[in-house]
């Protein structure tokens, strides 16, 4: 779908609410009862995540997502130090850490994907150099990211529309992996899908993994976060919130009469 991630560009900084988008009873009801997928097609989608990862990016190329020029004007940070060491996690083909080192030359950037073939198109982008950047393959739930990041060396790590891609326990796993290689007073930078988003409304019967989780038509996966879960995620693994919401904003199209309610959890945590 190619709005999907519409509403991500917006050039205003976003108010962080406290308050999740709303919905009509009846939405809410229907997506409560709902049942999920039987256990055994929700561990077979889960099992096949690199698989369709790649087929997406097989597909897409590197065309489908927008460069996220959105993120210096969200998280300051970024741009205001001088020499820093950045991951970027869940880095398809590279829409933020190329926009970011333009804007920052200072950083020094690793980049990871569960899809080999993302690594592959970040390699190959032309602002790509040993010097600036390391891409490489990893699965953040069972892949270490020591073996490509010394320990305790990062100033900042950017989740932008990648956790809501593993379940709330992977998450868990996840941040832990992430803590290993963010220095203390490190930062994570989370920008994600929310609950009630409209993309949330809009899955069939057939899709629903759990609660809040669902399986695009294409296979890959969307969990959609609560600010609580959020929160929960990173105290469970000893960070503090430095700021925390949720972000609301309308994706139009006027010619499609298109005009619905986006949603996303959008949050800095420092380690401690």
């Amino acid at each position: 779908s190619t709005c999907q991630m519409a509403g991500q560009d917006d050039d205003f900084e976003s108010e962080l609410s406290l308050s999740p988008l709303a919905v009509s009873d009846e939405v809410a009801q229907r997506l409560q009862s709902e049942p999920p997928l039987r256990e055994y097609l929700v561990s077979k989608c889960d099992k096949q995540q690199q698989r369709h990862w790649d087929i997406f990016y097989k597909h897409n190329t590197t065309n489908f997502f927008k460069n996220r020029n959105w993120i210096t004007r969200e998280f300051p940070e970024l741009t205001t130090v001088t020499s820093a060491r950045l991951l970027e996690v869940g880095c398809g083909v590279g829409n933020t850490i190329y926009p970011l080192s333009k804007v920052n030359p200072g950083l020094f950037c690793y980049a990871c994907d569960l899809s080999p073939r993302a690594v592959d198109f970040v390699k190959a982008h032309e602002d790509y150099t040993d010097e600036r950047f390391k891409a490489f393959h990893c699965n953040l739930v069972t892949d270490s990211l020591l073996d490509n990041i010394p320990e305790l060396s990062l100033d900042f790590v950017t989740a932008f529309f990648v956790f809501s891609a593993l379940s709330l326990e992977q998450m868990q796993l996840a941040i832990d992996n992430i803590t290993k290689v963010l220095k203390p007073g490190g930062a994570v930078l989370l920008r994600d899908y929310a609950v009630n988003d409209h993309s949330m409304i809009r899955f069939k019967k057939g899709q629903k993994l759990g609660e809040r989780f669902y399986m695009r038509q294409d296979g890959t996966r969307t969990y959609f976060l609560t600010i609580e879960e959020a929160q929960e995620l990173f105290n469970t693994a000893g960070y503090d919130v430095d700021r925390l919401g949720y972000v609301a904003r309308r994706t139009v199209n006027e010619k499609e009469g298109v005009d619905v309610g986006r949603s996303f959890v959008q949050g800095l945590f420092r380690k401690r």
